[in-house]
């Protein structure tokens, strides 16, 4: 409270009883009840005076934080395969029973596979098909980022997705006592260890793929690669290995014959005392096509944002990208599918004349160096006011675009794109896929947008340093999967002038079969406008047992989505019907029979115990946690810390000060009525 609070409160009290005193001793006649009457009307019209001055006072109060404990438990089916499932729920049960434990800290427990969840020891199944140990530190960092919180991790390190989690555990920042499930014996195992292909090749062509094979144990053997399609045997090469010679790489072409999905299996021979014979063999596919699609970018100058569409469209084998000059366009536009025309100007005249001629689809990029008279000039589809000013503009996913399936990036975490200001005008229905948003602030203006006309397909973009969204998306999700999908299906949408199905699904021709198996789906009414009151199932029927399955799709932001994830390996044909057949399509894929979690002999003790000692935490083996316990209770760093909040409080909010004044009020009342003074 300030000084000059502290003198206002003296003068209000004695303001307040020098107009009680003036009020019932200057005025009133001699009365016994006087004084009572000077000191009730003294407190009243002081507690008044006190509000209108409003002091504000320091309230401390003091509360103590216990550190956190987290438990996080490896949910994958690899734990189950090295039979480890039961001693794991031991350990848990332990923990989650001790009351020490429970005194000292606040317990949470969570599961993981390939996401990190809540969970309870009864809700554990060791069902998941991957694990993502880095996503763990990843999401715990966010959760536990400025609180004491060790961290049991339960498992046996062998991980399937996901960035390393010896280097991502930096950002984590928690002391974390690995148990290390599994068997620690070193057992005779030959395993193909990796294997690359192509998800694509060409009718007619060769297609490479590389094998790496390795071999643990101490003598030397011989075995067998053998690569096979069905029946058929289509590779066989004889191998050796001993304890210093303990891996092969192989490289070798197959041939593509036939159009659709090609499944092989490359498998190792098993050795006479080999315990896991599983991780022998892996699956694979390849979807033979026989054509490719051909995409040109035009530009006449040098940008980033060509080099990045380049990389980002070929990322899927079925296009092949040239960036040529307008001029060069001229003698080779019978090649191409699309054209990407970059920040055209005068200078592109000719190249716009002839993709008319030759009825191809465009992809117009505006930005900085676009001359829009000419633009506005060559075509008469759309015009922009033109200003010469430019601004920058972020991205916002309109999720009523229905022209083809697509998924927010968050493109609001995106950086903005250069675009000129100033409104775009339609002489055509658009839709737009990107909105522009400028300070924050949403506008109805678009960035990209997309529209059909004469039977042809168009899209414009009007920004440029769209590189940097590609940089961005790699930041978001370690990956830049997410955002070539982007640019892949709008490049699919345009590369086609197939007429436009009221019933739109998507899904991949093959999947891994430990993998996530999503399929999506659009559906509009007879006007073309999305329905999201549609009733859809796809009916799936696996082709070598006929056992057919109904499951349902679920709206989704502006797709419906059928989640397909555990069904089994082999060929299915599929139906997807709308609204009880009103629309329906139909369609195969196929899921490879190749479980990742099985591929493991041993835990990997090595990458665990680094893990305990870079987080300065401590290791333990499952049939070895006694002393786990107690470490963590006798730990000096895991203290209770007494906390304390300082608050400042307005005398308002004291509502007995209220109390008091009515209090003060009534009493007067009550005593001047009994005593005939009113």
């Amino acid at each position: 409270m300030s000084s000059q609070t502290l003198v206002f409160i003296i003068l209000a009290g004695i303001s307040a009883l020098l107009i009680a005193l003036f009020q019932y001793a200057y005025k009133v006649k001699k009365n016994r009840l006087k004084t009572v009457f000077v000191f009730l009307r003294f407190i009243t019209i002081f507690a008044i005076l006190l509000l209108i001055i409003n002091p504000k006072f320091e309230k401390t109060a003091f509360y103590n934080v216990k550190p956190n404990l987290v438990i996080a438990v490896d949910n994958s089916q690899s734990i189950n395969h090295l039979e480890q499932n039961k001693n794991a729920l031991n350990l848990l049960s332990r923990l989650d029973a001790n009351s020490d434990l429970k005194e000292k800290f606040n317990l949470s427990f969570y599961e993981f596979g390939n996401e990190l969840n809540a969970t309870t020891i009864d809700s554990l199944s060791f069902s998941k098909p991957q694990t993502n140990i880095s996503k763990v530190f990843n999401d715990l960092s966010q959760i536990y980022d400025k609180d004491i919180s060790p961290t049991i991790l339960i498992s046996d390190g062998n991980q399937t997705y996901g960035y390393d989690y010896e280097y991502d555990l930096k950002a984590y920042g928690q002391p974390v006592y690995p148990i290390i499930l599994g068997d620690t014996i070193t057992y005779t195992d030959l395993k193909i260890q990796q294997l690359n292909v192509n998800k694509y090749a060409y009718l007619k062509n060769n297609f490479p793929v590389e094998i790496i094979a390795t071999y643990n144990g101490n003598d030397a053997i011989s075995t067998q690669l053998v690569v096979s399609s069905g029946n058929s045997i289509v590779f066989r090469q004889p191998l050796n290995f001993s304890k210093t010679d303990n891996a092969s790489t192989i490289n070798f072409t197959l041939p593509a014959n036939r159009v659709g999905v090609n499944s092989y299996t490359a498998r190792l021979e098993a050795l006479d005392n080999e315990k896991n014979t599983i991780n022998n063999s892996k699956p694979f596919a390849v979807e033979v096509i026989d054509q490719k699609t051909n995409v040109a970018i035009v530009s006449d100058m040098v940008h980033p944002d060509l080099g990045m569409l380049k990389k980002s469209i070929e990322s899927n084998e079925q296009r092949s990208v040239s960036i040529v000059t307008p001029n060069e366009f001229l003698n080779t536009v019978g090649n191409f599918q699309l054209a990407i025309l970059y920040q055209p100007n005068s200078k592109f005249r000719q190249a716009f004349e002839v993709i008319e001629n030759s009825g191809i689809n465009k992809f117009i990029i505006a930005g900085s160096k676009t001359q829009w008279s000419f633009l506005n000039q060559i075509q008469n589809i759309y015009s922009l006011d033109i200003t010469q000013q430019f601004e920058d503009y972020q991205a916002t996913l309109n999720p009523n675009f229905t022209a083809f399936i697509i998924d927010d990036l968050d493109f609001s975490s995106f950086p903005p794109l250069v675009s000129e200001f100033g409104d775009i005008n339609f002489n055509t229905t658009a839709e737009i896929l990107l909105y522009k948003k400028v300070n924050n602030t949403l506008t109805d203006l678009p960035l990209l947008l997309t529209f059909e006309n004469n039977s042809k397909r168009e899209a414009v973009l009007l920004g440029e340093n769209i590189w940097k969204w590609r940089a961005q998306s790699y930041l978001n999700d370690k990956s830049f999967q997410q955002f070539d999908n982007f640019i892949g299906k709008l490049v699919q949408y345009l590369a086609t002038n197939k007429k436009r199905s009221r019933l739109n699904v998507d899904h991949e021709s093959f999947y891994n079969g430990n993998g996530n198996i999503i399929i999506s789906a659009q559906f509009f009414n007879k006007n073309y406008e999305f329905d999201a009151k549609a009733s859809i199932n796809i009916i799936t029927k696996h082709k070598e047992t006929e056992t057919e399955t109904i499951v349902p799709f679920i709206l989704k932001n502006n797709n419906y989505q059928a989640d397909l994830s555990g069904f089994p390996a082999g060929e299915y044909d599929y139906t997807v019907r709308a609204n009880n057949g009103e629309v329906s399509i139909s369609g195969s894929f196929q899921i490879l029979d190749y479980n990742v979690e099985q591929q493991f002999l041993n835990a990997n003790v090595t990458k665990l115990q680094q893990l305990a000692t870079n987080s300065e935490g401590s290791s333990y083996f499952i049939a070895n946690t006694d002393d786990l316990i107690s470490d963590l209770l006798n730990d000096s760093r895991y203290a209770t810390i007494q906390k304390s909040t300082k608050n400042i409080v307005p005398l308002i909010d004291f509502k007995i000060l209220l109390a008091l004044i009515a209090l003060s009020l009534s009493i007067e009342w009550f005593l001047r009525k009994y005593n005939g003074l009113i």
